[in-house]
């Protein structure tokens, strides 16, 4: 940029100000010694012209290179604040988006909460029958070990219980009994994996949502930058603005009044352009006489010639048809 903006903005409002007292309302000096002034001025006018001429082109030339500059930093401007907006525009269409998939990772992680609390529930009721199932089972297979020893032994004596629950013990219950065990042992191993697997997914869940809501949170802080300097960029613009108003004001202030001049000049030359406009038709008509006269009196002179009868010369002869006669 060619200037400094601050530096242009201050200078634009220091000539501003100084116009406020270069002209009255009316935009016509605003000095008590005019009227006074004007015989002096008159005088000094030629020799005060070119200097004078000088530092009012000075004085544009520096006007139109503020507002230039004005206009550049005005357009520098806009294309910020375009930016600026657009890049606002994509990160809500981010924030969004983060938004979007934080409310889904929580559902998931709700649902996986849920079915890792049912599966708690199930391992609770599960694992009290299994407990009392193993239990049992053990208590069966002493039980059977004990009778087992008792009945090989050639000096023991069976009583009639020991006969009846032998008798009501069977192999094939035992067996029923273990099935029922390993298919238990079996469905808690299940309901442990399923407890591993959602506790893995809640876990791989949690970390995910951690990961979103600091991108969130980095999202929304650079939302909160960039609006600061797109609000910046429009105090800015407001600023710009209201100099280019100022510099298009006094140079429509100057303009008038250069115009308002250049009337005054013309009214005050047209008098004497009138008059001298005037004094050349006098003069023109005076010398048209002087003509006339001198050729009426050639014209007479070569009529008392040819009357006399002598010889006329071509010119004599012009004069008496008609062809002498002339005009500026």
């Amino acid at each position: 940029m060619r200037k400094n903006i601050s530096s242009v903005i201050q200078e634009t409002t220091f000539d501003v100000g100084l116009d406020q007292y270069s002209t009255d309302n009316e935009g016509t000096p605003a000095t008590a010694a005019t009227a006074t002034a004007t015989a002096a001025a008159a005088a000094t006018t030629t020799a005060t012209r070119t200097p004078r001429k000088n530092l009012e082109r000075d004085h544009h030339s520096g006007v139109d290179s503020n507002l230039t500059t004005l206009i550049d930093f005005k357009k520098t401007l806009l294309e910020e604040q375009k930016k600026g907006e657009e890049r606002i525009q994509e990160l809500n269409n981010n924030i969004e988006s983060a938004k979007k998939q934080i409310d889904d990772e929580r559902v998931q992680l709700e649902e996986f909460r849920v079915k890792l609390k049912q599966t708690n529930e199930q391992k609770d009721t599960e694992l009290t029958r299994y407990t009392e199932m193993k239990t049992t089972l053990i208590e069966t297979r002493n039980r059977m070990k004990s009778m087992d020893d008792k009945s090989g032994s050639a000096a023991a004596v069976k009583s009639r219980r020991d006969r009846y629950d032998m008798s009501k013990l069977a192999e094939d219950d035992y067996r029923n009994m273990s099935s029922q065990y390993e298919s238990l042992r079996t469905k808690m191993n299940k309901i442990f994996d399923q407890r591993s697997d959602f506790g893995n997914k809640i876990g791989s869940l949690k970390a995910n949502l951690d990961t979103l809501l600091n991108l969130r949170e980095s999202l929304y802080q650079d939302r909160r930058t960039i609006i600061r300097a797109v609000r910046e960029a429009k105090a800015k613009l407001e600023m710009v603005e209201t100099q280019l108003n100022a510099i298009q004001f006094r140079k429509s202030r100057q303009q008038a009044a250069e115009n308002r001049q250049r009337r005054q000049q013309y009214q005050r030359r047209q008098p004497r352009d009138n008059e001298e406009r005037r004094e050349g038709l006098q003069e023109r008509a005076r010398r048209n006489r002087e003509n006339q006269e001198r050729w009426d009196i050639m014209k007479e002179a070569a009529l008392k010639k040819m009357s006399s009868g002598e010889k006329l010369t071509f010119d004599e002869m012009r004069l008496i048809y008609g062809e002498g006669s002339s005009s500026d």
